[in-house]
């Protein structure tokens, strides 16, 4: 059977290369990833491998086939099964390529979170997306998408370029809306890899082999064969690779509990240490004070006569925990998912590597056919313990001059750039308050209308990095991040989220973890510094923000130890 392994491994090759990265990055070494590996997870292949020009165009099935309505998960299952036997039976497909959903729309509405944890014994890439509600295209809604094993994915070293998202939209089609990609890129594909983001690439997406949807009547069981004979992954290679992963499957629905433990950890430390979080913030906010400095730019200082504005930069954190068992990711994301209103929840796991979770009320841009939006998000206090608190707080945060300077800037970047590619762009609203949870932020929407849908991937770069994770100007901040920060980003605060035919979505991939069952996590957080930051406050603000992760932690009182990385 020929497979797409060869240029998986050839990836994994390069970016072992990765690891004499520089000497400040310091690689945490408890995440080694040895888990057990399961054949199946690389009996897949890589819809982004090089190839000739024909690998360019569009594949030449693109279809779904929709089932009669089951009552349960078993009855779809078994269904599913009776389908494949029939594909197998009678090689229907007389193409090269192409790809083919099947669903089954299920009575019974189950949690794609429930099966997917349901599905843990399974060592194979998985996703989980839960967004925003909105229509989709015209199906039923989807709440939430949990996928196991990739039909196809997609992932390389170098960054994400133009062709490799033509590569991505070769399997999609408007006929087709709920083919999707699901995945993430990485925040600085420039950046040296360090060892536990190995698996991931500069960027990894994948159309889920089996993929539970959730939706808000119900939900759906689905199956998607792709192949292609110049990507040498002929029919036959899918089917049978399709055929052994659902063999695998568990129909039996296994609940979270309503109450989680709390994990038990050994110790805990942060890079930077709080002493080296004031200097990078001193230091940085020497660099943005200076009068010479291009980070004193405004955005429209490029294009036009107005006032200089005092910009910022983004810095980050990474706090290692190492716990004394081990840590379900799915049991992470589904305290997340508790108290994730209005938020984006996410996972995304390749083969044999750790798992990256999330729970970020930022999205980067949402595309329904032509129409674009996208968000601006920053400055960040703490909800009130009573509601008279919270909303003297609210007027903090809407007074505060610091916070105004941050979020303007983020503001009027964004715009900016949808300016570009849009024919008209409206603010709406212009600066309001988005309460979550734990926190509140300053709020505001910006809409328009693509010229083309071909503008999709320069929407994608162009946004990505946005101020509120990287600062302005972007080169500018980047390098400053990439001198002070002593770990690496990976995926945090990247795109995370997924394409599909006439319809793409992602968020900001903030308020994020990577994990690994056995051996630990990274947290992440991130906070805008601009003239006025306190060093003091910035580390307060990261607490906060972490505090939807460190509140599942407990520390192991007989071996306590909590140390700062110097």
């Amino acid at each position: 059977m020929a497979t797409a392994t060869p240029t998986f491994h050839k990836c994994l090759t390069h970016f072992t290369d990765a690891k004499k990265y520089s000497k400040g990055h310091q690689s945490l070494h408890f995440l080694h990833y040895h888990r057990p590996v399961c054949q199946g997870c690389y009996l897949s292949m890589n819809g982004c491998r090089e190839g000739d020009g024909r690998t360019r165009r569009a594949v030449g099935t693109i279809e779904t086939r929709t089932l009669q309505p089951v009552a349960s998960p078993a009855m779809a299952m078994y269904s599913l099964n009776m389908a494949i036997s029939e594909l197998k039976s009678e090689a229907p497909f007389g193409t090269s390529s192409g790809i083919v959903r099947v669903q089954v729309p299920i009575e019974e509405q189950v949690e794609a979170i429930d099966w997917l944890h349901s599905q843990n014994h399974l060592l194979l890439p998985r996703c989980f997306f839960f967004g925003r509600k909105h229509s989709s295209n015209g199906q039923e809604k989807l709440v939430s998408v949990a996928g196991v094993g990739s039909a196809v994915f997609f992932s390389q070293p170098h960054p994400f370029s133009y062709w490799d998202w033509i590569s991505i939209r070769r399997f999609l089609s408007e006929r087709c809306p709920l083919i999707r990609a699901y995945g993430a890129i990485r925040f600085s594909a420039e950046a040296k890899v360090s060892s536990e983001w190995l698996a991931f690439g500069s960027f990894y997406f994948m159309i889920p082999q089996v993929e539970f949807n959730e939706l808000e009547g119900g939900s759906m069981l689905t199956i998607t064969i792709a192949w292609d004979n110049d990507l040498s992954w002929s029919w036959e290679n899918a089917i049978n690779a399709l055929q052994e992963t659902l063999c695998k499957v568990s129909s039996s629905i296994v609940n979270f509990p309503i109450q989680t433990p709390p994990t038990l950890i050994l110790s805990s430390h942060n890079i930077p240490s709080k002493v080296d979080w004031d200097l990078a913030v001193n230091r940085a906010l020497q660099m943005i004070e200076r009068n010479d400095s291009l980070l004193t730019k405004s955005p429209y200082e490029y294009s036009t006569s107005y006032a200089i504005l005092v910009t910022q930069v983004v810095l980050a954190r990474s706090t290692r925990v190492v716990p004394t068992a081990g840590i379900d990711p799915l049991a992470w994301l589904s305290c997340l998912k508790i108290e994730g209103e209005n938020a984006y929840q996410f996972l995304l796991q390749p083969p044999n590597a750790p798992a990256f979770i999330g729970n970020t009320p930022e999205q980067l841009f949402h595309r329904n056919w032509l129409h674009i939006t996208s968000e601006a998000l920053a400055g960040t206090r703490a909800r009130g313990a009573s509601q008279a608190l919270d909303r003297q707080i609210e007027l903090d945060l809407l007074t505060s001059p610091k916070d105004d300077i941050e979020f303007t800037i983020v503001r009027d970047t964004i715009r900016r750039k949808l300016e570009a590619v849009c024919e008209r762009v409206v603010i709406k609203p212009e600066k309001m308050i988005r309460k979550l949870p734990r926190i509140q932020h300053l709020f505001a929407q910006l809409s328009g209308r693509l010229r083309s849908e071909e503008d999709e991937f320069e929407i994608l770069s162009s946004l990505h990095p946005s101020p509120a994770v990287c600062g302005f100007p972007t080169e500018e901040a980047q390098l400053l991040i990439a001198e002070t920060e002593l770990f690496d980003r990976g995926m945090y605060a990247g795109p995370v989220g997924w394409f599909g035919g006439g319809e793409s979505e992602f968020a900001v991939g903030i308020r994020s973890a990577l994990v690994e069952e056995d051996r630990g996590a990274y947290i992440y957080a991130g906070t805008g510094i601009v003239e006025g930051s306190s060093p003091y406050l910035e580390w307060d603000e990261l607490e906060l923000k972490t505090s939807q992760f460190t509140k599942l932690l407990k520390l192991d009182l007989p071996q306590r130890q909590k140390v700062d990385c110097k």
